[in-house]
């Protein structure tokens, strides 16, 4: 007998799911979960609960989370860890807040859709007892420097094109287990935020004089797959070392989480005046600001790529702002000439629709020489664990508004590019040599695990 026996109203979560938990005591059996799973995720069809010895398959991106109306589905909480850890004397907190968390906050207490509440966002963690406050966006300036870099090599040598994205750990988790073939191409570049963990653990602490020990890395993301990710030990270049029984990102917490914790503690919200990001590791360009759009992970990287290969930047008004990979459609496609090369590019965001083009590519029915990937509708700024708004009309009105506000603070940024971070050049200089050096490969990337064991109908 399936221990998902009487619940076929609802997509099956592993009890040890460690990014979604069900209550079916709130369930009113509407299967809008598997309407999303099928749709959204892409997953839900594509296993067989009793060809598969009964084991539910996830990607833990969290779009039934956000489809479910009722509270049945919601993220695995980790707010009493991130308390224990504020509570701890002996703990150095390092909070690290992503691109697209500061354009979906603010819905949470009622203010216009998109609306940037970055420095309310700051000043709410330092108001939890935060030791340090940093931007994921420079993290991922750092992912750029990296992937930008390995892309050039790949395109040199001709060699495991095209290169996939790999950001999102809920389509690297797709991929392990459905396109275990294709894991030669996923570039092998941490995310923003598990670069970051690492450099926290390493570079920050020798920094700041801190024992990396003492130090817990919160993430506060817009992202339930984020949970699963910071679960992978292949992340953990610094905890790996001196015996340290943690990982480099300790704790991963959602907007909505971060949200009632303000809420919690009576957090004046509205009302709190805005603060700045700690400097060291807390500078971050518009490129990077940009990760969390759809198609922002592919233009920062052209942007970059652009003067690994050139030696100079792109004229702004026909380069770095790229609107052929800008939009919401599912699948973008574009043309790029750089110098003597001419790429051939392709973005796609909702693993369903994304898989019709991994498909097309497996099947050698279309060619790209780069191809970003993101599992949410609208990329992370529509994220699993971003706040719910149930009304269909005005959900679409908000993925629409988060996607602008990052492309209109970008636009008005002095530094727009990855590679003049003066942060990222100093770190560089300091501690990693060069973008490709040994030392970055050791600390800024990882691998990938052939998880094709976990679906049966393979």
């Amino acid at each position: 007998m399936s221990k998902f026996e009487g619940f076929e109203h609802r997509v099956p979560i592993e009890l040890d799911n460690p990014s979604i938990v069900v209550n079916d005591e709130l369930c009113k059996k509407c299967k809008l979960c598997i309407k999303a799973c099928t749709q959204e995720a892409g997953v839900y069809p594509l296993y067989d609960l009793e060809k598969n010895g009964d084991h539910a398959v996830c990607i833990n991106c969290g779009q039934c989370t956000i489809a479910c109306p009722f509270g049945a589905l919601t993220e695995v909480s980790d707010i009493d860890k991130v308390y224990a850890a504020l509570n701890d004397n002996d703990k150095i907190t390092v909070f690290m807040t992503a691109p697209a968390v500061r354009v979906s906050l603010g819905d949470a207490f009622n203010m216009p859709s998109g609306t940037n509440v970055t420095g309310k966002m700051v000043s709410s963690l330092r108001k939890l007892g935060a030791d340090y406050v940093l931007d994921v966006t420079y993290g991922a300036d750092m992912t750029i420097m990296e992937e930008a870099y390995e892309l050039v090599e790949r395109l040199n040598q001709n060699t495991n094109l095209p290169m996939f994205t790999s950001c999102c750990p809920a389509w690297v988790r797709f991929c392990e287990i459905f396109y275990p073939e294709l894991l030669n191409h996923l570039s092998t570049v941490k995310s923003p935020i598990a670069i970051q963990s690492t450099l926290v653990k390493t570079y920050f602490a020798k920094e700041k004089n801190i024992d990396p020990k003492k130090i817990v890395v919160i993430s506060v993301t817009p992202c339930t797959a984020k949970k699963f990710e910071r679960t992978r030990k292949e992340l953990d270049a610094a905890s790996g070392k001196d015996n340290m029984e943690v990982s480099d990102c300790d704790i991963s917490i959602t907007t909505r989480e971060f949200a009632k914790m303000i809420k919690e503690n009576n957090i004046d919200f509205l009302n709190i005046e805005d603060s700045e990001f700690d400097p060291l590791l807390g500078e971050g360009s518009g490129a990077g600001l940009i990760f969390g759009n759809t198609g922002g992970v592919m233009e920062a990287a052209l942007r970059t790529a652009y003067f690994y290969i050139t030696g100079k930047n792109a004229n702004p008004d026909e380069f770095i702002k790229f609107e052929a990979v800008r939009g919401l459609d599912n699948v973008k496609e574009a043309e790029v000439r750089i110098s003597d090369k001419v790429l051939h590019v392709a973005v796609a965001n909702q693993m369903a629709e994304a898989k019709k083009l991994i498909d097309d590519i497996k099947n050698g029915i279309r060619s790209y020489d780069f191809v970003e990937v993101m599992a949410c509708k609208g990329g992370c700024v529509n994220g699993g664990g971003q706040i719910k708004i149930l009304k269909k009309p005005l959900m679409e009105e908000a993925r629409i508004n988060r996607n602008k506000a990052l492309y209109e603070k970008d636009s008005k940024m002095t530094l727009r590019l990855c590679h003049e971070n003066p942060q990222v050049k100093q770190i560089y200089d300091n501690y990693l040599d060069n973008p490709g050096s040994h030392k970055s490969h050791e600390l800024l990337h990882t691998s990938f695990i052939d998880r094709s064991y976990e679906n049966k109908n393979n």
